[in-house]
């Protein structure tokens, strides 16, 4: 597709070496205080618990062996110390990590709400919108965990895992080894698990995504769900859906908790053989109990660690994978970028030229050749049959695509050398079905203009012939809207749509078929409302209705992608083999009709 964006993928965020390295990159340094508290947290309760363990020795011996009253005292008050360190140190590294980790999640929201603005319509009209929802809500959070598992990891559980080998190792060098000889198995299994899953979690996502996309079609389309009956045929197609999501959420939880039964049988059979030789030991040659009960200790004590650092991979994979398809939405390009010599538009008389414009959709051409002239402050009206490319001329004015050929000017200024931010500055756009964002009556309409007073959003409300219906509403103009306006009817959602166009008091107005949609009494109260919206501008409107085209200063007729007419209403209806003639001979009895 002409307008799709493109990916770009380094080849060092492949791993997760490489998403790692990159998220550091990008965050280490914002946080890095946060990061360090935390850590200096987890050093704090790594070296308690092996204080813990390393400490058995003396009670067992000095308190059960030796039997000395004042020194198991001393070592008992150490023991609660150690205790409470660890609780404040846990507590500490729990909130700096959820302090950091939201606000991670937090800005990498903004970026990608931000990136997601400059990609082209072309993207948001291949790319389904509940699969772009859940790719973000499902995935940014792969950012913080990332980080967040190899602080932990790293710090907490590596350094409690090494000091409380360090001691085993000095309370009894041999079994420490025994322990060390039957590891390598479980890491090699433990290795395989992790790279199934990296596989079922990015399908997950994507199944996750249809379900969504499937209910939010339902939502938005209940009516005519209901109309047509298609409550059973729908429900069968999402529980399809959900029962591919299950089984494979299903899948990830086989995958994941894999790693249970491998490290609990590991860990059974290392302490039972270490009971066994230390009983043995202590049975047939009288071996001091302390170093055994110091070593069993340290070896229960690491098997949390160690089950953890046993886990990691499998967690990080699962991680990297919502990580990578964050990156993947961050690092597509759009393809419509402004030229590095790209000025800010300059309108004197608003005048649009279409010089031998080509376009088109994948391989499928739109546009072949056109040319016409939109003269400053004149109506211009596209007429012509479903499908002859109107829609897409307009589409082309503000940039939502380029063209492949030719050339737009507006006051003789080639608009692929213009910024589009002024480009669209200069335009007003009122489209078929109008959208209305959440928030109030006065929000909507404010959004045409930012800046603008209350007194010059309720003067746009009056030109648009809004104002009459706004004041009925319960709260005026502070009412809430709804969900895309669904508490307004048809020609109130437009009428505030047009009202919106008036307050950004653009030069260009463009008009998308704006009263095709909407009953006779609506009409003609949005007509008023675009007749005061097209006075003194120019405009570019899509007609299907006589009435609007028959006060156009020009009609441009297209067919099949090119403009096979140009004239008035009077010259054009006179040509009685001309495609406009036939269009209005088929209009003047609904016209009359409605008269």
């Amino acid at each position: 597709m002409e307008a799709a964006e493109s990916r770009t993928q380094s080849v060092s965020s492949d791993t997760v070496t490489g998403i790692l390295k990159r998220i550091i990159a990008e965050n280490g340094r914002d946080h890095l205080w946060g990061y360090v508290f935390a850590i200096a947290c987890l050093i704090v309760v790594a070296l308690s618990t092996a204080f813990t363990a390393w400490i058995m020795r003396a009670i067992i011996d000095e308190a059960f062996a030796n039997r000395r009253a004042d020194v198991v005292w001393i070592i008992c008050l150490s023991i609660f110390i150690a205790f409470v360190l660890r609780g404040f140190a846990s507590y500490g590294q729990a909130v700096a990590l959820s302090k950091v980790g939201n606000d991670i999640v937090a800005r990498y929201q903004r970026r990608l709400y931000s990136h997601l603005m400059t990609l082209s319509v072309g993207f948001f009209s291949e790319a389904r919108s509940a699969h772009i929802a859940a790719q973000v809500s499902q995935n940014v959070s792969g950012i913080r965990d990332v980080l967040n598992l190899t602080i932990t990891s790293t710090v907490r559980d590596l350094l409690t895992f090494v000091s409380l080998l360090a001691v085993m190792i000095l309370q009894d060098p041999l079994l420490s080894l025994a322990v060390f000889i039957m590891a390598p198995p479980l890491l090699y299994a433990l290795r395989y698990v992790s790279k199934r899953l990296r596989s079922a979690t990015r399908e997950a996502v994507h199944l996750n995504s249809h379900v969504l996309g499937a209910m939010q079609e339902t939502i938005q389309g209940i009516a005519i769900v209901k109309a047509f009956t298609m409550e059973d045929e729908l429900e069968r197609k999402v529980t399809k859906l959900i029962k591919g999501a299950e089984n494979r959420a299903n899948r990830i939880a086989r995958l994941s908790e894999r790693t249970s039964p491998l490290t609990e049988s590991f860990a059974g059979f290392a302490v039972a053989s270490v009971l066994a030789y230390a009983a043995y030991r202590s049975i047939y040659y009288n071996v001091p109990p302390g170093a055994f009960f110091s070593f069993v200790t340290a070896l229960l004590l690491a098997y949390d660690p160690a089950r953890r650092l046993a886990r990691l991979q499998v967690q990080m994979e699962r991680a990297v994978v919502n990580a990578r398809m964050i990156y993947e939405l961050l690092d597509m390009e759009p393809r419509q970028r402004d030229l590095p010599d790209a000025q800010p538009l300059t309108v004197t008389q608003a005048r649009i030229e279409f010089r031998n414009v080509s376009f088109g959709y994948g391989s499928e051409s739109v546009l072949s050749g056109v040319s016409f002239i939109a003269e400053g402050g004149a109506t211009t009206a596209l007429v012509g049959p479903s499908g002859a490319g109107k829609s897409t001329v307009i589409n082309l004015i503000p940039r939502f695509y380029d063209p492949r050929e030719g050339e737009i000017l507006i006051d003789g200024q080639d608009i692929a050398h213009i910024t589009k931010k002024s480009l669209r500055h200069q335009l007003a756009y009122v489209s078929q079905q109008p959208y209305l964002f959440e928030g109030t009556i006065r929000d909507n309409i404010r959004y045409g203009r930012p800046e603008a007073s209350d007194a010059d959003v309720e003067e746009a409300a009056r030109l648009a012939y809004a104002h009459d219906f706004i004041s009925a509403q319960p709260q005026g103009y502070d009412t809430p809207v709804g969900e895309n306006g669904v508490t307004l009817s048809g020609g109130q959602r437009q009428r505030l749509s047009i009202a919106r166009a008036l307050v950004r008091n653009a030069p260009i107005l463009l008009l998308d078929e704006a009263t095709s949609a909407l009953d006779t009494e609506s009409e003609a109260a949005v007509q008023k409302a675009l007749d005061e919206a097209m006075t003194g501008r120019t405009v570019v409107v899509i007609a299907h209705r006589l009435s609007t085209v028959v006060r156009a200063d020009k009609i441009v007729v297209m067919q099949q992608g090119r403009v096979v007419e140009e004239g008035n209403h009077e010259t054009l209806a006179k040509v009685s083999d001309g495609l406009y003639a036939r269009l209005n001979n088929l209009q003047r009895p609904s016209a009359s009709d409605s008269n």
